[in-house]
C-alpha cells in the first residue's frame, strides 16, 4: 500500500525521530526471511499451462489435465503451508514439531500431480512412476523435510508447556489482530509505534517460552492487557480512518508508550527474578560443597 512521505516540512506528522524507542524496536525488529515466499508461490504456475495446453484433447485428456492440475495445486499449498509452519517452528526457542508434516505431504502429492500429467500423455505404469518419483525427491531436495522432533522441551514439564503454547498462541492471534487493524488508520508513526510495543510483547514471549515459570506473572499481561489493546487498537483504526482526529490518536499513542515500558519493566523483572533464583541455588550449592569438606 503507497504511503505518503513525512518528514520536516509535510503536512503529516514527522517520523519518530533517532531518540524514539519506536525507531530503535521498530518493524523489522526480529525479523527474519519468509521461507514461504516467490519459491514456493510458483509450484502454483504448472498447473495453469498444463489446463490451457489440454482443451483440444477430448474429454479423457482435459479431464486428466483438469485432475492433475488439481492435484498439483493441493501439494503446492501444502509446501507453503509447510513452511509457514517450520517458520513458526524456527521462530520459537521452545517449540513442538508439526502435527502434520505438511511439506513432506506436499512433495507426495507433487509427485501424484506429475504421475497423473505424465500418464496423459504416456498411458502406462513405468513413465509417470519414474516422473512422479522423480518430482517427489527433487520437491523433498528443494524445500527439506518438516521438522520431526520438538525444540527445547528436554526436562521441560508437558502439562506447563501445553500452558505455556496456549497462552503464546493466544498472544500471537491478538498481535496479529492490531497489525491488521492499524493498517486501516493510514498512520506511519502510530504503525511504528505499535510495532515497538509488539517487538517488547515478543521480548516477555520469549522469556516465558524460555522458563514457563514466569508464565504466572507474565499471564495477564499476555491475555487480559494485550486483549484490551487489541480492542483499543481496532476502535483507535476505526475512528481514525473516519474522522483523522488528532486527540484520538495522541490518547493511542500515549497508550502504547504506557504499555510499551510496563511490558518491558515486567520482562526485566521477570529476568531479574530468574536470576536472583540462579543465585540462591548457587549459594545453597556452594554451602552443601563447604559442608562436604570441599573448598570453591
Amino acid at each position: 500500500m503507497a504511503q505518503r512521505y513525512g518528514g520536516t516540512h509535510s503536512p503529516s506528522p514527522p517520523p519518530p525521530q533517532a531518540g524514539d524507542r519506536s525507531a530503535i524496536s521498530g518493524a523489522y525488529k526480529g525479523a527474519r526471511p519468509q521461507k514461504a515466499g516467490a519459491r514456493s508461490n510458483v509450484l502454483f504456475i504448472p498447473a495453469i499451462p498444463l489446463v490451457a495446453t489440454s482443451f483440444n484433447d477430448g474429454a479423457l485428456g482435459l479431464s486428466l489435465a483438469v485432475g492433475a492440475a488439481a492435484v498439483w495445486v493441493l501439494g503446492a499449498w501444502l509446501m507453503r503451508e509447510g513452511l509457514h509452519a517450520e517458520a513458526a517452528f524456527e521462530a520459537r526457542k521452545v517449540a513442538r514439531k508439526p502435527a502434520f508434516p505438511r511439506k513432506i505431504a506436499g512433495s507426495v502429492v507433487l509427485g501424484a500431480g506429475t504421475a497423473i500429467a505424465a500418464f496423459k500423455t504416456d498411458p502406462g505404469v513405468i513413465a509417470p512412476l519414474l516422473l512422479g518419483m522423480l518430482t517427489t525427491g527433487l520437491s523433498l531436495a528443494a524445500f527439506g523435510l518438516d521438522p520431526l522432533r520438538n525444540k527445547g522441551m528436554e526436562g521441560v514439564d508437558s502439562f506447563q508447556q501445553d500452558r505455556v503454547a496456549r497462552v503464546v498462541d493466544e498472544a500471537e492471534a491478538h498481535l496479529s489482530a492490531m497489525s491488521d487493524a492499524i493498517r486501516r488508520a493510514g498512520d506511519r508513526t502510530a504503525e511504528a509505534r505499535l510495532a515497538a510495543l509488539q517487538g517488547t510483547v515478543r521480548d516477555m514471549i520469549t522469556t516465558v517460552e524460555e522458563d514457563p515459570r514466569d508464565l504466572t506473572n507474565a499471564r495477564r499481561f499476555l491475555g487480559v492487557y494485550l486483549l484490551g489493546a487489541r480492542d483499543a487498537t481496532v476502535k483507535f483504526a476505526d475512528i481514525y480512518a473516519r474522522t483523522q482526529d488528532a486527540q484520538a490518536r495522541a490518547d493511542y499513542l500515549a497508550l502504547l508508550d504506557d504499555l510499551d515500558q510496563n511490558y518491558a519493566a515486567r520482562t526485566r523483572k521477570m529476568m531479574l527474578e530468574d536470576r536472583t533464583d540462579l543465585t540462591v541455588e548457587i549459594d545453597v550449592l556452594r554451602d552443601r560443597l563447604q559442608r562436604e569438606g570441599v573448598r570453591l
